[in-house]
């Protein structure tokens, strides 16, 4: 699986609610905001004021590390 700035927060947290912490971490707080699921990473991005290409390779590494 691989993440990409163009997939919603719900998607991901459906796929496995362990990356909410990665979200926290990058400064996402509300990942359990209803209004947050239908945003993408990409959008979250420009509304917190972080990368957006970081985050998506820390979700990876996430996934990787979790997938080993």
């Amino acid at each position: 699986m691989t993440v990409t700035k163009d997939m919603t927060i719900g998607e991901l947290l459906m796929m496995d609610r362990g990356c909410a912490v990665v979200l926290m971490e990058a400064g996402m707080h509300c990942v359990g905001c209803p209004a947050s699921a239908g945003e993408t990473l990409e959008e979250a991005a420009a509304v917190h004021g972080f990368d957006v290409d970081a985050l998506v390779d820390k979700l990876n590494a996430y996934f990787q590390n979790k997938n080993e």
